[in-house]
Protein backbone atom coordinates (compact mmCIF):
# COMPACT_ATOMS: atom_id res chain seq x y z
CA UNK A 1 0.00 0.00 0.00
CA UNK A 2 1.33 3.37 -1.02
CA UNK A 3 -1.18 5.71 0.63
CA UNK A 4 -3.89 5.68 3.28
CA UNK A 5 -6.57 8.39 3.44
CA UNK A 6 -8.22 8.51 6.87
CA UNK A 7 -11.54 10.37 7.01
CA UNK A 8 -12.45 11.32 10.57
CA UNK A 9 -15.97 12.31 11.58
CA UNK A 10 -16.18 15.68 13.36
CA UNK A 11 -12.50 16.57 13.00
CA UNK A 12 -13.02 20.34 12.98
CA UNK A 13 -10.32 22.98 12.84
CA UNK A 14 -11.76 25.09 15.65
CA UNK A 15 -11.83 22.00 17.85
CA UNK A 16 -8.10 21.48 17.35
CA UNK A 17 -7.41 25.18 17.98
CA UNK A 18 -9.39 25.20 21.23
CA UNK A 19 -7.50 22.17 22.45
CA UNK A 20 -4.10 23.37 21.21
CA UNK A 21 -3.90 20.10 19.31
CA UNK A 22 -2.93 21.17 15.82
CA UNK A 23 -0.25 18.48 15.87
CA UNK A 24 -1.31 14.85 16.45
CA UNK A 25 0.63 11.61 16.01
CA UNK A 26 3.53 13.50 14.45
CA UNK A 27 1.26 15.18 11.88
CA UNK A 28 0.62 18.92 11.60
CA UNK A 29 -2.93 19.98 10.78
CA UNK A 30 -4.27 23.00 8.92
CA UNK A 31 -7.75 24.44 8.29
CA UNK A 32 -9.73 23.59 5.17
CA UNK A 33 -13.17 24.53 3.91
CA UNK A 34 -15.93 21.98 4.37
CA UNK A 35 -18.48 20.93 1.81
CA UNK A 36 -22.08 22.11 2.23
CA UNK A 37 -24.26 20.41 3.31
CA UNK A 38 -21.68 19.19 5.82
CA UNK A 39 -23.00 15.68 6.47
CA UNK A 40 -21.39 12.25 6.11
CA UNK A 41 -22.54 10.98 2.70
CA UNK A 42 -22.19 14.39 1.07
CA UNK A 43 -18.65 14.93 2.33
CA UNK A 44 -17.54 11.44 1.36
CA UNK A 45 -19.05 11.74 -2.13
CA UNK A 46 -17.12 14.97 -2.66
CA UNK A 47 -13.94 13.34 -1.35
CA UNK A 48 -14.17 10.51 -3.89
CA UNK A 49 -15.15 12.64 -6.90
CA UNK A 50 -13.88 16.16 -6.26
CA UNK A 51 -17.31 17.39 -7.37
CA UNK A 52 -19.78 19.73 -5.68
CA UNK A 53 -22.89 18.10 -4.13
CA UNK A 54 -25.07 19.57 -6.88
CA UNK A 55 -22.94 17.61 -9.37
CA UNK A 56 -22.47 14.24 -7.62
CA UNK A 57 -26.05 14.21 -6.34
CA UNK A 58 -25.59 13.25 -2.67
CA UNK A 59 -27.06 16.33 -0.98
CA UNK A 60 -27.59 14.52 2.31
CA UNK A 61 -27.54 11.12 4.00
CA UNK A 62 -30.91 10.44 2.38
CA UNK A 63 -32.24 10.62 -1.15
CA UNK A 64 -35.75 11.33 -2.39
CA UNK A 65 -36.82 8.80 -5.03
CA UNK A 66 -39.54 10.59 -6.96
CA UNK A 67 -40.65 7.49 -8.87
CA UNK A 68 -41.36 5.78 -5.53
CA UNK A 69 -42.62 8.95 -3.83
CA UNK A 70 -40.53 8.27 -0.76
CA UNK A 71 -37.18 9.09 0.83
CA UNK A 72 -34.52 6.46 1.49
CA UNK A 73 -31.79 6.92 4.10
CA UNK A 74 -28.39 5.26 4.31
CA UNK A 75 -28.70 3.41 1.01
CA UNK A 76 -25.29 1.97 0.13
CA UNK A 77 -25.31 1.57 -3.65
CA UNK A 78 -22.37 3.40 -5.22
CA UNK A 79 -24.49 4.42 -8.22
CA UNK A 80 -26.16 7.04 -6.05
CA UNK A 81 -22.92 9.04 -6.40
CA UNK A 82 -22.43 10.47 -9.88
CA UNK A 83 -19.07 11.38 -11.36
CA UNK A 84 -15.68 9.88 -12.09
CA UNK A 85 -13.77 8.59 -9.06
CA UNK A 86 -10.41 10.09 -8.13
CA UNK A 87 -8.91 6.73 -7.20
CA UNK A 88 -7.47 3.95 -9.33
CA UNK A 89 -8.63 0.35 -9.54
CA UNK A 90 -6.14 -0.92 -6.90
CA UNK A 91 -8.06 0.73 -4.07
CA UNK A 92 -9.57 -0.41 -0.78
CA UNK A 93 -12.63 1.23 0.84
CA UNK A 94 -13.18 0.67 4.54
CA UNK A 95 -16.45 1.75 6.20
CA UNK A 96 -17.24 4.38 3.56
CA UNK A 97 -20.84 5.13 2.64
CA UNK A 98 -22.15 4.24 -0.83
CA UNK A 99 -19.21 1.90 -1.43
CA UNK A 100 -21.12 -1.21 -2.49
CA UNK A 101 -20.67 -1.85 -6.18
CA UNK A 102 -17.61 0.37 -6.60
CA UNK A 103 -15.07 -0.85 -9.17
CA UNK A 104 -12.25 -1.31 -6.67
CA UNK A 105 -10.22 -4.27 -5.42
CA UNK A 106 -11.34 -4.28 -1.81
CA UNK A 107 -14.42 -3.19 0.16
CA UNK A 108 -15.33 -3.63 3.82
CA UNK A 109 -18.62 -2.05 4.82
CA UNK A 110 -21.21 -2.59 7.57
CA UNK A 111 -24.13 -4.49 5.99
CA UNK A 112 -26.34 -6.23 8.56
CA UNK A 113 -29.14 -8.53 7.44
CA UNK A 114 -32.55 -7.39 8.69
CA UNK A 115 -34.55 -10.48 9.64
CA UNK A 116 -38.20 -10.74 8.62
CA UNK A 117 -39.27 -11.53 12.16
CA UNK A 118 -37.38 -8.56 13.59
CA UNK A 119 -33.82 -8.06 14.72
CA UNK A 120 -30.62 -8.17 12.71
CA UNK A 121 -27.80 -10.48 11.78
CA UNK A 122 -24.64 -8.46 12.43
CA UNK A 123 -22.47 -8.67 9.31
CA UNK A 124 -20.11 -6.76 7.07
CA UNK A 125 -20.04 -6.82 3.30
CA UNK A 126 -16.56 -7.56 2.00
CA UNK A 127 -14.81 -7.85 -1.34
CA UNK A 128 -13.04 -9.91 -2.72
CA UNK A 129 -15.16 -13.01 -2.15
CA UNK A 130 -14.33 -14.83 1.05
CA UNK A 131 -12.74 -11.83 2.73
CA UNK A 132 -15.65 -11.39 5.15
CA UNK A 133 -15.36 -15.00 6.37
CA UNK A 134 -11.59 -14.68 6.73
CA UNK A 135 -11.90 -11.48 8.76
CA UNK A 136 -14.64 -12.86 11.01
CA UNK A 137 -12.57 -15.98 11.65
CA UNK A 138 -9.65 -13.82 12.71
CA UNK A 139 -11.47 -10.99 14.49
CA UNK A 140 -15.00 -12.19 15.24
CA UNK A 141 -18.17 -10.30 14.30
CA UNK A 142 -17.80 -6.57 13.75
CA UNK A 143 -19.54 -4.84 16.71
CA UNK A 144 -22.17 -2.86 14.80
CA UNK A 145 -24.01 -2.10 18.06
CA UNK A 146 -20.98 0.07 18.90
CA UNK A 147 -21.14 1.79 15.49
CA UNK A 148 -24.52 3.47 16.02
CA UNK A 149 -27.30 3.56 18.62
CA UNK A 150 -27.40 3.88 22.41
CA UNK A 151 -24.32 1.66 22.83
CA UNK A 152 -22.21 3.49 20.22
CA UNK A 153 -18.66 3.98 21.44
CA UNK A 154 -15.61 5.98 20.29
CA UNK A 155 -13.64 2.76 20.77
CA UNK A 156 -15.33 1.29 17.68
CA UNK A 157 -12.64 3.16 15.72
CA UNK A 158 -10.20 0.57 17.08
CA UNK A 159 -12.27 -2.17 15.45
CA UNK A 160 -12.33 -0.26 12.17
CA UNK A 161 -8.53 -0.16 12.27
CA UNK A 162 -8.38 -3.87 13.23
CA UNK A 163 -10.41 -4.81 10.16
CA UNK A 164 -8.45 -2.47 7.91
CA UNK A 165 -5.11 -3.82 9.14
CA UNK A 166 -6.15 -7.47 8.84
CA UNK A 167 -7.77 -7.02 5.42
CA UNK A 168 -4.80 -5.23 3.87
CA UNK A 169 -2.45 -7.85 5.33
CA UNK A 170 -4.46 -10.51 3.50
CA UNK A 171 -4.87 -8.57 0.27
CA UNK A 172 -2.75 -5.48 -0.35
CA UNK A 173 -3.91 -2.49 -2.39
CA UNK A 174 -2.04 0.59 -3.59
CA UNK A 175 -4.42 3.09 -1.99
CA UNK A 176 -6.95 2.85 0.83
CA UNK A 177 -9.69 5.01 2.34
CA UNK A 178 -10.63 4.43 5.99
CA UNK A 179 -13.50 6.12 7.82
CA UNK A 180 -13.27 6.60 11.59
CA UNK A 181 -16.53 7.56 13.40
CA UNK A 182 -14.65 8.02 16.69
CA UNK A 183 -15.60 11.66 17.42
CA UNK A 184 -19.19 11.46 16.19
CA UNK A 185 -21.16 10.10 19.12
CA UNK A 186 -20.12 11.94 22.27
CA UNK A 187 -20.31 15.38 20.65
CA UNK A 188 -23.87 14.76 19.45
CA UNK A 189 -25.03 13.04 22.61
CA UNK A 190 -23.31 15.13 25.27
CA UNK A 191 -22.11 18.20 23.38
CA UNK A 192 -18.77 19.48 22.04
CA UNK A 193 -16.14 19.84 24.78
CA UNK A 194 -18.15 17.74 27.23
CA UNK A 195 -16.07 15.34 29.35
CA UNK A 196 -17.27 12.51 27.11
CA UNK A 197 -16.21 14.42 23.98
CA UNK A 198 -12.77 15.12 25.44
CA UNK A 199 -12.40 11.42 26.24
CA UNK A 200 -13.35 10.57 22.65
CA UNK A 201 -10.68 12.98 21.41
CA UNK A 202 -8.06 11.25 23.55
CA UNK A 203 -9.23 7.96 22.05
CA UNK A 204 -8.87 9.38 18.53
CA UNK A 205 -5.34 10.52 19.31
CA UNK A 206 -4.43 6.94 20.24
CA UNK A 207 -6.06 5.63 17.07
CA UNK A 208 -4.18 8.08 14.84
CA UNK A 209 -0.90 7.20 16.58
CA UNK A 210 -1.60 3.56 15.80
CA UNK A 211 -2.34 4.34 12.15
CA UNK A 212 0.80 6.46 11.85
CA UNK A 213 2.93 3.64 13.26
CA UNK A 214 1.26 1.12 10.96
CA UNK A 215 1.88 3.28 7.90
CA UNK A 216 5.48 3.87 8.90
CA UNK A 217 6.04 0.13 9.28
CA UNK A 218 4.50 -0.53 5.87
CA UNK A 219 6.22 2.38 4.16
CA UNK A 220 3.00 4.11 3.06
CA UNK A 221 1.95 7.75 3.26
CA UNK A 222 -0.89 8.83 5.57
CA UNK A 223 -3.20 11.80 5.23
CA UNK A 224 -6.03 12.63 7.63
CA UNK A 225 -9.03 14.85 6.99
CA UNK A 226 -12.26 15.70 8.77
CA UNK A 227 -15.66 15.74 7.08
CA UNK A 228 -17.57 18.27 9.22
CA UNK A 229 -17.51 19.93 12.62
CA UNK A 230 -20.22 19.45 15.23
CA UNK A 231 -21.51 22.61 16.93
CA UNK A 232 -23.40 22.92 20.23
CA UNK A 233 -27.18 22.67 20.26
CA UNK A 234 -28.57 25.60 22.25
CA UNK A 235 -32.25 25.53 21.25
CA UNK A 236 -34.99 22.94 20.73
CA UNK A 237 -35.17 21.23 17.33
CA UNK A 238 -37.35 22.68 14.60
CA UNK A 239 -40.06 20.54 12.98
CA UNK A 240 -40.57 21.60 9.36
CA UNK A 241 -42.88 18.66 8.57
CA UNK A 242 -45.20 19.57 11.44
CA UNK A 243 -45.60 23.01 9.86
CA UNK A 244 -46.16 21.51 6.40
CA UNK A 245 -48.78 19.16 7.85
CA UNK A 246 -50.52 22.08 9.53
CA UNK A 247 -50.62 23.88 6.15
CA UNK A 248 -52.12 20.81 4.46
CA UNK A 249 -49.02 20.18 2.35
CA UNK A 250 -47.85 17.07 4.20
CA UNK A 251 -50.43 14.28 4.49
CA UNK A 252 -50.63 11.30 6.83
CA UNK A 253 -52.64 8.10 7.07
CA UNK A 254 -53.73 6.79 10.45
CA UNK A 255 -53.09 3.11 11.15
CA UNK A 256 -53.91 1.74 14.61
CA UNK A 257 -53.95 5.33 15.86
CA UNK A 258 -50.46 6.06 14.55
CA UNK A 259 -49.79 8.71 11.89
CA UNK A 260 -47.73 7.40 8.96
CA UNK A 261 -46.70 9.52 5.97
CA UNK A 262 -48.93 9.39 2.92
CA UNK A 263 -46.31 10.40 0.39
CA UNK A 264 -48.68 9.66 -2.51
CA UNK A 265 -50.97 12.51 -1.46
CA UNK A 266 -48.31 14.70 0.11
CA UNK A 267 -47.58 17.88 -1.87
CA UNK A 268 -44.42 18.85 0.03
CA UNK A 269 -42.08 17.04 2.40
CA UNK A 270 -38.94 18.16 4.23
CA UNK A 271 -36.20 15.53 4.24
CA UNK A 272 -34.48 16.34 7.56
CA UNK A 273 -30.79 15.70 8.19
CA UNK A 274 -29.09 17.35 11.17
CA UNK A 275 -29.04 21.15 10.59
CA UNK A 276 -30.48 20.95 7.08
CA UNK A 277 -33.71 19.95 5.43
CA UNK A 278 -34.38 19.51 1.73
CA UNK A 279 -37.89 20.27 0.51
CA UNK A 280 -39.38 17.94 -2.11
CA UNK A 281 -42.72 17.85 -3.92
CA UNK A 282 -44.71 19.78 -6.48
CA UNK A 283 -45.52 22.43 -3.86
CA UNK A 284 -41.84 22.97 -3.00
CA UNK A 285 -41.90 26.73 -3.58
CA UNK A 286 -45.02 27.12 -1.41
CA UNK A 287 -43.49 24.93 1.30
CA UNK A 288 -40.18 26.81 1.34
CA UNK A 289 -42.07 30.08 1.66
CA UNK A 290 -44.10 28.69 4.57
CA UNK A 291 -41.03 27.44 6.44
CA UNK A 292 -39.17 30.70 5.96
CA UNK A 293 -42.21 32.66 7.12
CA UNK A 294 -42.39 30.48 10.25
CA UNK A 295 -38.90 31.67 11.17
CA UNK A 296 -37.53 28.19 11.83
CA UNK A 297 -35.26 27.94 8.77
CA UNK A 298 -32.85 30.01 6.70
CA UNK A 299 -32.58 29.93 2.92
CA UNK A 300 -29.38 28.71 1.24
CA UNK A 301 -27.90 28.96 -2.25
CA UNK A 302 -28.98 25.36 -3.02
CA UNK A 303 -32.50 25.05 -4.39
CA UNK A 304 -34.86 23.70 -1.74
CA UNK A 305 -32.11 23.24 0.88
CA UNK A 306 -32.86 25.06 4.15
CA UNK A 307 -30.90 25.46 7.38
CA UNK A 308 -32.33 25.25 10.86
CA UNK A 309 -31.95 28.48 12.80
CA UNK A 310 -28.58 28.76 14.53
CA UNK A 311 -28.18 26.47 17.52
CA UNK A 312 -31.00 24.16 16.45
CA UNK A 313 -31.46 21.15 14.18
CA UNK A 314 -34.19 19.77 11.90
CA UNK A 315 -36.27 16.98 13.40
CA UNK A 316 -38.20 14.80 10.95
CA UNK A 317 -41.28 14.40 13.19
CA UNK A 318 -44.66 15.55 11.89
CA UNK A 319 -46.69 14.74 15.02
CA UNK A 320 -47.19 16.55 18.31
CA UNK A 321 -49.17 13.92 20.25
CA UNK A 322 -47.07 10.97 21.42
CA UNK A 323 -49.91 8.57 20.59
CA UNK A 324 -49.52 9.45 16.89
CA UNK A 325 -45.85 8.44 16.77
CA UNK A 326 -45.20 5.62 14.24
CA UNK A 327 -43.91 2.33 15.61
CA UNK A 328 -40.33 3.07 14.46
CA UNK A 329 -40.11 6.39 16.29
CA UNK A 330 -38.79 5.09 19.61
CA UNK A 331 -35.97 2.83 18.44
CA UNK A 332 -33.08 2.55 16.00
CA UNK A 333 -34.52 2.13 12.51
CA UNK A 334 -32.30 4.08 10.14
CA UNK A 335 -33.81 2.72 6.92
CA UNK A 336 -37.52 3.11 7.69
CA UNK A 337 -37.41 6.56 9.25
CA UNK A 338 -37.88 9.22 6.53
CA UNK A 339 -35.27 11.44 8.16
CA UNK A 340 -32.07 11.27 10.17
CA UNK A 341 -32.78 10.84 13.89
CA UNK A 342 -29.91 11.63 16.28
CA UNK A 343 -32.09 10.70 19.28
CA UNK A 344 -31.33 7.09 18.34
CA UNK A 345 -28.17 7.58 20.40
CA UNK A 346 -30.43 7.37 23.47
CA UNK A 347 -32.43 4.38 24.69
CA UNK A 348 -36.02 4.65 23.42
CA UNK A 349 -35.11 8.00 21.86
CA UNK A 350 -35.36 9.67 25.27
CA UNK A 351 -32.61 12.23 25.46
CA UNK A 352 -31.60 15.71 24.45
CA UNK A 353 -29.30 16.09 21.46
CA UNK A 354 -26.41 18.40 22.40
CA UNK A 355 -24.48 18.64 19.13
CA UNK A 356 -25.32 18.96 15.44
CA UNK A 357 -23.75 19.69 12.05
CA UNK A 358 -24.59 20.62 8.49
CA UNK A 359 -23.33 24.18 8.20
CA UNK A 360 -20.07 24.77 6.36
CA UNK A 361 -17.59 25.02 9.23
CA UNK A 362 -13.85 24.64 8.77
CA UNK A 363 -12.50 21.12 8.97
CA UNK A 364 -8.96 20.02 9.81
CA UNK A 365 -6.60 18.14 7.51
CA UNK A 366 -3.04 16.98 7.81
CA UNK A 367 -0.57 19.30 6.08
Amino acid sequence: MKKLHAIVANLGWRTLERRRATRIAGMSFEPAGSVFPAVTCTAQATKRTGLAPSEHGMLSNGVWIDALRRPLFWEQNSRLVAGKRLWGSSTGLFFLQQSLGEDVEMIVSPAPIHKHGGGMVMACYAKPEGLDAALEKRLGKFPLWRYWGPLASPKVGRRCIDWFEAATALHDVEEAYLYLPTLDYAAQKHGPDSPQDLAAFAELTRQLERLAALCEARGCALDVEGDYEIAPVTAPPVRPNAILRERGLFRVRHVAGMAYPDFHETRAFALCDHEICIVHGEAKAEAVKALLAAGICEETALDGVLLAREGSWCEYKWWEKAAEAPDYASHVDIHNKPGFDPTELFFFGRGTVRGTHGRAREIARSA
